[in-house]
């Protein structure tokens, strides 16, 4: 029985030593680093698709383009 108490305050105490570091640790790993990320993501993509389009010159995405087309060329009427 005493090995046993022994071994639930040892977990305890490797998990309330756990919580205290990852709430002590200040890592730059943060919403700026991940919208940077994300955003040189787009860009690269965006460069991509520009470069497929210039070296095929034609349409890659038929129904995108359609799409905003159609977008654009709306009257309002009712």
């Amino acid at each position: 029985m005493k090995n046993f108490i022994k071994k639930i305050k040892n977990q305890c105490q490797r998990a309330a030593i756990s919580v205290q570091t990852a709430i002590a640790t200040k890592k730059a790993e943060g919403y700026v680093d991940s919208g940077v990320k994300i955003l040189i993501a787009v860009v690269i993509g965006a460069l991509l698709l520009a470069a497929l389009y210039t070296l095929f010159n034609t349409n890659i995405m038929p129904t995108v383009s359609s799409k905003i087309t159609s977008l654009f060329g709306y009257t309002g009427t009712k």
